[in-house]
């Protein structure tokens, strides 16, 4: 499955992420043409806040592939950077490719994790080979631009309206 492709199927979850009133986030993880993973960030329904795509993606991802994992590279596509949390997960899980939409200035880590250097990379616990952003970052500035326009947390209807902007400056 192509990066676009890939992307185009995490905007697709964000946009129903959007209309069970959820911010607008979206993930899947996909094994060769196989979806193994997809969810949108549940952070209202669950009333809770570790749950965003990508986590939720990748626990599915992990339950179907159990701990001898995929033969063939697993690869995470989201609408947003991954965070942190999420870039550590998928370190876990193995993902080989990391592809997104949009960068996330506030608590994105693709930058954090080009500075990582442990004293050794192991192969099963190793970061991706290839993190690339920029797929369909139109269309997902426009699913953060309808967040902002709604009815959510003032905050987070703020945050969501810089990313619709393109306001992806990292402090310096």
């Amino acid at each position: 499955m192509t990066p676009a492709r890939a992307v185009a199927l995490a905007i697709d979850t964000a946009e129903a992420g959007l209309a069970a009133g959820e911010m607008p986030i979206g993930a899947v993880v996909v094994s060769g043409d196989r979806v193994v993973g997809r969810a949108f960030t549940q952070e209202k329904a669950l009333g809770r806040r570790i749950v965003h795509a990508d986590l939720l993606a990748m626990q599915q991802a992990d339950a179907v592939l159990g701990f001898s994992g995929s033969s063939e590279p697993l690869v995470l596509a989201v609408n947003l950077e991954p965070c942190l949390m999420c870039l550590g997960a998928a370190i876990t899980l193995g993902v080989g490719r990391v592809y997104y939409a949009l960068e996330s200035p506030n608590d994105g880590a693709v930058e954090l994790l080009a500075r990582w250097d442990p004293p050794i990379e192991q192969e099963f616990f190793c970061r991706p080979t290839e993190i690339r952003a920029g797929f369909h970052r139109d269309r997902s500035q426009e699913l953060f631009r309808r967040y902002a326009n709604g009815d959510g947390p003032v905050g987070m209807r703020a945050w969501a309206a810089r990313l619709a902007a393109g306001d992806s400056q990292r402090r310096q």
